[in-house]
């Protein structure tokens, strides 16, 4: 076995399915169903590439400049995406993450986030991972203020579906009434958008061909259990992605900008709790209140 860069390879399995979560920032680096990934995958001695799989925690996707205000103070992040002067993805993806229980089929790992200058606010953070025979895994995400402020809070996580072939290939059902347009930075310069007459109305289903997607989607169309749904179906099988209702956005990408050898060999589904840039426009913020929690889950199988 090839030399671990991001620490424990933890392996749970229930049925046809099986899973392996990194040490290093509690992410999903595979999913198979009977022996067939769910998911973009990479080598334990590398790190994640384009985010794959990783937890986005105290924000997902970017914020502009990296500057926001909170409660009157304005607060400047690192900036992790120089190429557009961003800080994307929040603080927590290449940390070192607890395994607090494991069983065969469930996996829960906690974190400690510490305030720095940019977010001087403490969280306490759970992820938990459960695989069912019938309907896959699902992953839990909860996050508890444990300092003594209101802490601006938002999550999201960036799996890979793959259905072992090229995604030009394939047909893309998405959930979304409304997206999010972006400007040449990747910030939303405006507010959501009808879908309809757009190549983004993926409501129906359709062929992906060369379509590139990069976008936020909200106005999400749900089912009587309050998911709402992704498939992605290609010539022999379909891997499907749920979210629940904490998460009111999702992103999609076609993995245009990725290492070359995943190139458009998956599509990007990122739950969100909020939009891009949320900590500088406030749009759907959590407000966590020391002492409070917030969970929100999201799930991938087969079919």
């Amino acid at each position: 076995m090839e030399p671990a860069i991001s620490g424990a390879q933890l392996e749970i399995t229930a049925g046809p399915y099986t899973a392996v979560v990194t040490e290093c920032g509690a992410g999903l680096r595979e999913l198979t169903w009977q022996g067939e990934p769910l998911v973009l995958t990479y080598p334990p001695s590398e790190p994640a590439p384009a985010a794959f799989g990783q937890l986005l925690i105290p924000w997902p996707n970017r914020i502009d400049h990296g500057r926001y205000t909170w409660e009157g103070q304005e607060y400047r992040l690192d900036i992790s995406e120089p190429e557009y002067d961003n800080a994307i993805h929040g603080l927590v993806r290449w940390l070192s993450w607890t395994t607090v229980d494991m069983e065969p089929g469930r996996l829960r790992m906690t974190c400690r986030l510490m305030g720095t200058p940019g977010y001087p606010f403490q969280l306490g953070l759970e992820a938990v991972y459960a695989l069912d025979p019938g309907d896959g895994l699902t992953i839990t995400l909860t996050a508890v203020n444990e300092g003594p402020r209101v802490a601006p809070y938002a999550h999201g996580a960036h799996p890979y579906l793959t259905v072992g072939e090229p995604i030009d290939g394939c047909t893309v059902t998405g959930p979304g009434r409304f997206y999010l347009p972006v400007d040449d930075r990747m910030i939303p310069p405006d507010g959501p958008e009808p879908v309809e007459g757009t190549p983004y109305d993926l409501r129906a289903g359709a062929r992906l061909g060369d379509l590139k997607i990069d976008r936020a989607f909200t106005g999400l169309d749900r089912d009587p259990d309050g998911r709402a749904w992704v498939h992605l179906a290609g010539s022999r099988r379909t891997t499907s992605f749920w979210i629940d209702r904490n998460h009111p956005w999702l992103e999609m990408y076609t993995a245009d900008e990725v290492p070359p050898e995943h190139r458009r060999q998956g599509l990007g589904v990122e739950p969100m709790t909020g939009p891009p840039n949320a900590f500088a426009s406030h749009t759907d913020v959590i407000a966590l209140q020391p002492g409070d929690a917030f969970s929100g889950s999201w799930g991938i199988k087969a079919g």
